[in-house]
């Protein structure tokens, strides 16, 4: 499985989590909610879907017209197609939402972890939090390098650009800074009920389901700057 189709894949078990979502309803949150998915089609949305309608972790009911829906939406099968989440597929997301290794702290990956950071774990949330941060430190390491290496060969508007490449790295590692000491201190900033899930994260389950093997606890994390 290709990065983006993982990212993907992530994605759609997640808005599904919160609720069962015709094709149409799907791709609007993705677009709308998800900036990495600002630009992508049903072409490459289905080809998920049925991928994952295959694997057992989603099902397909018939339904009603998605509610906003334009009348090109209406005409075909698709529309009538509400996907839910399986039993399987929630255990999946589960999993999913358990790794926190370095691809959840890359840019492609990382905003989209980050807005299921209200299913997460705090010591996942952690874990992400810190290892984007890591991440960015190298990046920014590396721009004031090279700047200091070619300052003397670049234009002021070159110049003028990578100062503000690096200007916004900095912006988001004091972003981090901010939230990591947040979840230390304790202020969290999970959605309500966050309280009870990290309750039975400790006890063992998340959401009612056990705990499984994709990590140390039961949690999530790619995506933003420069």
């Amino acid at each position: 499985m290709s990065r983006r189709s993982g990212v993907l894949e992530f994605a759609v078990l997640g808005l599904l989590r919160e609720s069962p979502m015709h094709g149409y309803e799907l791709r609007k949150r993705l677009n709308t909610s998800l900036g990495v998915f600002r630009a992508f089609s049903y072409g490459t949305l289905y080809p998920c879907l049925k991928s994952l309608v295959a694997n057992g972790w989603l099902m397909e009911e018939p339904g009603g017209p998605p509610e906003g829906a334009p009348a090109t939406a209406l005409t075909g099968r698709r529309a009538k197609i509400v996907y839910r989440l399986t039993t399987a597929g929630k255990e999946h997301f589960a999993e999913l939402l358990a790794h926190s290794g370095p691809d959840a702290w890359e840019d492609e990956h990382f905003g989209v972890r980050f807005a299921f950071f209200g299913q997460t774990s705090r010591d996942v949330r952690m874990r992400v939090l810190e290892g984007r941060r890591s991440r960015l430190e190298e990046r920014l390491e590396r721009m004031r390098t090279s700047l200091a290496r070619s300052r003397e060969r670049l234009d002021d508007y070159t110049l003028e650009l990578q100062r503000h490449g690096m200007e916004s790295v900095e912006r988001e590692v004091r972003w981090l800074n901010g939230l990591i000491e947040s979840e230390r201190t304790g202020r969290d900033r999970q959605t309500p009920g966050a309280a009870e899930r990290d309750k039975q994260d400790r006890s063992g389950e998340t959401d009612g389901l056990p705990r499984h093997r994709g990590g140390s606890r039961p949690d999530p994390s790619d995506d933003t700057t420069t």
